[in-house]
């Protein structure tokens, strides 16, 4: 089948899509799409990776399937962010060019709930929404539901995990009329089946490629070196391939919005996007992304969902993530339309099991690579400058200047000149980041001795997921009691009842002795040493779900519970459900 005639769409989207290029449905579009329109009304599954088409895969069928001349809400489509959300409804329009009284409208977090009320008061035939504006609109009567006949929950996997299990149930529970509910996901998590055998009846399902997990298209690679040579590492690799342009991944929006800082001030063309940024922000970063006016976007997993952009050469992790499918979607925004991509991670020296796990869970082959040397980047930046210099501009008013210093630079010859000119740039790139020479390291593989090959400490707490707590809480913690900044803290691992994490050599001084006096809510003591000198680790907690120490020191200092404590290391994080707060963007 080679054209979307024969899926069974209408003419006129048939005429839309041969206008704007599409020619050929992708293997999801060309299984999805005849099953929604010929089934009608049905459930559906739709399984297939990031970057295979499946905005189109339900968004062609919902134009053809809702009625245009009926002014009431129809269908309703939840993405994980903002972004995505708005890339949907910006497809749709597309779609729909000429159907011109049905009306596309996106409603979502960081923008004036006000406007967007006064928006869907217009007729609205499909809403594309995050889930937690979705239920702030419906909570409010802004939305009306009575006539919706098709639910898309698209990039599903993903909103759950950013913790929106609850207000999608509370969305799709106060749908009370009979309706289709389209599922669309790279992945099938029980989360996921559990929404399905509730909110569902014996759907239809199809899984497009499921069993190849990376695109062939992307090449995986990997470096070592220590958590504070990444930045240089990234710098390196942006130095030596100009052509570069991609995404650097990284654990959290303070991390995102130092590097891309630091990366700015020494001249390298980066874009921060998190999302403590106004939607004004990120919508302007994101222009100028796609305009090819900057070289990398630092961006957080959440933030980066919604791009789409075909022609990235790299995607670089900063930190691997927590789960495989979240290296999957990152690795995915690479390697589209039919071009080559590299995903490279930055490791550190413990890291290596990681790399071994994602080959084998992934059915992926790594490759090992070197950052270039220092030598190496001073050659290219030398030989960028030598151009410069050549094509150089020569100001109007120099024969002046020049007649006046040409009687003390007689004595210098061109070689000298060349010289002295050479050796000022040398000695402005030493300034930088060339201080260290070669920061590769080689990996100390699953070794467990309190320091590792690149010299930092290993460390052990007491403390785990039967407290509540996440690598990201625990990171916040470890920096808040101790002082040392988060860029020294690395290769966190947080199990049931305990967690270890490293620290760099040099930031170590009186580390331990932070956390002496500090209690969880049972009276449970924490307790941080050198992995192989723990004491009073391992014992299993009592305080399942509570989170949070009481901070007792030097006259018994009381600290607040687990969700109020700001230095709480599990930040009161499975508290959510109690008090409310659902994380929604």
């Amino acid at each position: 089948m080679n054209n979307f005639k024969q899926l069974g769409l209408s003419d006129n989207l048939v005429k839309v899509l041969e206008e704007i290029g599409f020619t050929k449905p992708t293997p999801i579009q060309e299984q999805a799409i005849p099953i929604l329109l010929i089934n009608n009304p049905t459930d559906f599954i739709g399984l297939a990776q990031t970057g295979t088409g499946k905005t189109a895969a339900f968004g062609l069928p919902l134009i053809d399937l809702v009625d245009s001349n009926n002014k009431a809400t129809q269908a309703l489509i939840m993405a994980p962010t903002r972004e995505l959300g708005q890339q949907t409804a910006k497809q749709l329009v597309e779609f729909s060019a000429k159907y011109k009284s049905l009306n596309v409208e996106v409603v979502y977090g960081g923008a004036a709930i006000t406007n967007q009320i006064k928006a869907l008061k217009n007729p609205t035939q499909i809403v594309v929404a995050t889930p937690g504006r979705l239920l702030d609109l419906i909570r409010r009567k802004a939305i009306k539901l009575d006539n919706v006949k098709h639910v898309v929950l698209d990039e599903a996997d993903e909103m759950l995990n950013m913790g929106f299990k609850e207000d999608i149930d509370d969305i799709l529970s106060n749908i009370k009329v009979e309706h289709s509910t389209w599922l669309f996901s790279a992945t099938m998590p029980n989360d996921i089946r559990r929404i399905v055998k509730k909110y569902m009846t014996d759907p239809k399902e199809i899984a497009i490629n499921t069993e190849q997990k990376s695109n062939e298209d992307i090449t995986h690679q990997y470096v070592i070196t220590k958590v504070g040579d990444k930045l240089a590492a990234v710098k390196r690799f942006m130095d030596i391939q100009p052509d570069l342009r991609g995404i650097l991944f990284c654990r959290t929006r303070r991390e995102t919005q130092q590097i891309s800082d630091d990366l700015s001030s020494q001249g390298y063309g980066v874009e921060a996007l998190h999302g403590e940024l106004s939607q004004a922000q990120r919508d302007s970063a994101m222009r100028r992304f796609k305009s090819r006016s900057m070289q990398l976007l630092v961006a957080t997993d959440v933030a980066a969902r919604g791009i789409d952009v075909s022609d990235l050469t790299h995607v670089i992790h900063h930190t691997l993530p927590d789960q495989l499918e979240a290296y999957t979607h990152r690795s995915g925004r690479t390697g589209r339309a039919g071009n080559k991509g590299i995903s490279l991670a930055l490791i550190n020296p413990r890291e290596g099991r990681r790399v071994n796990e994602l080959e084998r869970m992934l059915k992926i082959s790594f490759e090992k690579i070197a950052v270039p040397s220092a030598d190496m980047i001073k050659d290219i930046r030398l030989n960028k400058w030598a151009d410069q210099l050549i094509h150089a501009k020569i100001d109007k008013g120099v024969d002046e200047y020049l007649e006046v210093l040409l009687p003390k630079l007689e004595s210098l010859s061109k070689e000298d000149i060349l010289k002295v000119l050479i050796s000022k740039e040398l000695e402005t790139l030493m300034k930088q980041d060339f201080s260290g020479g070669d920061i590769n390291q080689s990996s100390s593989g699953k070794d467990s001795n309190s320091r590792s090959e690149s010299g930092d400490n290993r460390y052990f707490i007491n403390i785990g997921t039967d407290d509540g707590l996440s690598k990201v809480d625990l990171l916040d913690f470890l920096s808040e009691v101790s002082g040392v900044n988060r860029k020294h803290i690395g290769d966190i691992a947080v199990q049931q009842r305990r967690a270890f994490f490293n620290i760099e050599t040099g930031q170590t001084k009186g580390f331990e002795a932070k956390f002496e006096g500090l209690e969880m809510e049972d009276g449970r003591a924490i307790k941080v040493n050198i992995e192989n000198n723990r004491s009073g680790g391992g014992g299993r907690s009592n305080n399942r779900g509570g989170g949070g120490y009481q901070g007792r020191r030097d006259g018994g200092r009381q600290g607040g519970r687990g969700n109020s404590n700001r230095n709480s290391p599990s930040g009161g994080r499975n508290n959510r459900s109690r008090s409310g707060n659902r994380g929604r963007r």
